[in-house]
């Protein structure tokens, strides 16, 4: 028998939510080319839409208890098109920039922050569809990262006319005219959530069961590949019971990030207003991987009699990479007039 089809429809009087921003700033010029400057930025998102599941069962109802079902016979899922509650964005951004001068440009800006609501996946659904616990949707946004570090620079090579060295000469002429960019990047894994099977709390349509948390505080034990554990598998078991776990959303965070990029060119002039530039572009430059989230299922988790780990079968093992984390480089020339 097929599946039956999901529907998706607006509410009779359609309401639409709100953005509130707050920010201020403070800069202060230092000298030398330098300059500072401090602002806080905030967000505040009323009646965030999204997408309500209307054909909820209760803990414990399974498919009889849906909604719909008692009244009409439906199985299917039916979402409103509706708010779904609030979220709010909360950060300090701080630069220190050092404008172009005797060669080189330097700048620094960091930000540290926070993203919070009641929905933070792409598709903007709620993790927990029964009205009663609407409440435990509340957690860090999947795309939050609390620290957020740039360092770039610019920076021309003191060779050729004009410069320091190598004024002259052919050697001068082939050297000069190089400019260095760079930009190193730093910032914070995204955050994660430990689920279990839902299988005990038998509540269809669209809740994610949580594990429960065991111990007051996870290691990070900051393990990659098969065997390996990213975070204690013993600080979350799973959920045999009616109820909701009691491990929050989005409660860990993945691995940071840490990548050095750098770019390198120089600027001809061909007469008659034309123009060659030659290009190398390299990103990732060590090479660095940037790991995925771990698997993060308890009840995939496979423990001997004695209580020792049997096998984790994913669970908290970091197996694969971002898309774009390998070293990439691009040469490029390019005429213009």
């Amino acid at each position: 028998m097929p599946s039956p089809v999901t529907v998706f429809t607006l509410a009779d009087k359609f309401e639409r939510g709100y953005i509130r921003s707050f920010n201020g700033a403070f800069q202060r010029e230092l000298g030398h080319g330098f300059s500072a400057e401090a602002a806080y930025v905030g967000t505040r998102q009323i009646d965030q839409l999204g997408f309500r599941e209307l054909n909820w069962s209760p803990i414990g109802g399974g498919n009889a208890g849906r909604q719909l079902n008692r009244q009409f016979g439906r199985t299917g899922q039916t979402k409103l098109i509706a708010p779904v509650g609030d979220s709010e964005y909360n950060s300090l951004q701080a630069r220190l920039t050092r404008r172009f001068q005797n060669g080189y440009q330097f700048g620094v800006s960091y930000t540290l922050s926070k993203s919070e609501g009641v929905v933070s996946d792409s598709d903007n659904s709620l993790r927990i569809n029964i009205p009663e616990y609407y409440d435990l949707n509340w957690a860090t946004s999947s795309f939050d990262r609390t620290h957020n570090l740039h360092i770039t620079g610019i920076y021309e090579l003191p060779f050729g006319p004009g410069q320091r060295w190598l004024q002259t000469g052919v050697l001068g002429h082939i050297v000069g005219g190089w400019q260095l960019n760079t930009i190193l990047s730093f910032y914070s894994g995204t955050p994660f959530g430990v689920s279990a099977s839902s299988t005990s709390l038998n509540a269809p349509e669209s809740n994610d069961q949580r594990a429960d948390l065991v111990k007051d505080e996870v290691e990070i034990l900051g393990g990659t590949g098969r065997g390996n554990s990213y975070f204690d598998p013993m600080a979350f078991k799973p959920v045999t019971e009616a109820r909701f776990g009691t491990a929050p959303y989005n409660l860990l965070r993945g691995p940071g990030v840490a990548q050095w990029d750098l770019s390198v060119f120089r600027q001809l002039g061909l007469g008659h207003q034309f123009n060659l530039q030659i290009r190398f572009d390299a990103f990732n430059v060590t090479n660095r991987p940037r790991f995925s989230n771990p698997g993060s299922n308890v009840s995939n988790l496979q423990l001997n009699p004695d209580g020792t780990i049997r096998n984790l079968n994913g669970y908290t093992e970091i197996t694969s990479t971002a898309d774009d984390s390998e070293r990439q480089m691009r040469l490029g020339i390019r005429l213009a007039w």
